[in-house]
């Protein structure tokens, strides 16, 4: 359950931003979750709803956005479909990885500043 242990590091992270801009109140926090992250969604929601108690964060919803993970070929741009050998059919050349990688990325704060 590494989701409590991203959630501090989220908390901790906002509220030094937060500080750093003598900020007044923070009203949300938006989040992008790549489906190969390794974080389950609710688990991190869980999380981030029990560590936020006594924190700048105590009162600010959290948009989560799950990025499922889409591939293609880098040569012909062709999509691959889900579950498909990650190898483009057509010119034979190894997938990459458009949408949905292994990040947790902070995407916005939206805080109140004087």
């Amino acid at each position: 359950m590494h989701e409590y242990s991203l959630v501090q590091t989220l908390v901790t992270r906002v509220e030094e931003e937060a500080r750093r801009r003598g900020a007044l109140a923070i009203h949300r926090l938006s989040i992008r979750v790549g489906e190969l992250a390794g974080v389950d969604p609710e688990l991190f929601r869980t999380a981030y709803e029990t560590f936020r108690a006594g924190t700048l964060c105590a009162e600010v919803p959290l948009e989560l956005r799950h990025v499922a993970a889409t591939w293609s070929c880098p040569a012909c741009k062709r999509p691959l479909p889900r579950g498909a050998v990650l190898r483009c059919p057509d010119c034979d050349v190894p997938a990459q990885l458009d949408e949905g990688s292994d990040a947790l990325t902070l995407e916005a704060i939206e805080m109140e500043v004087p």
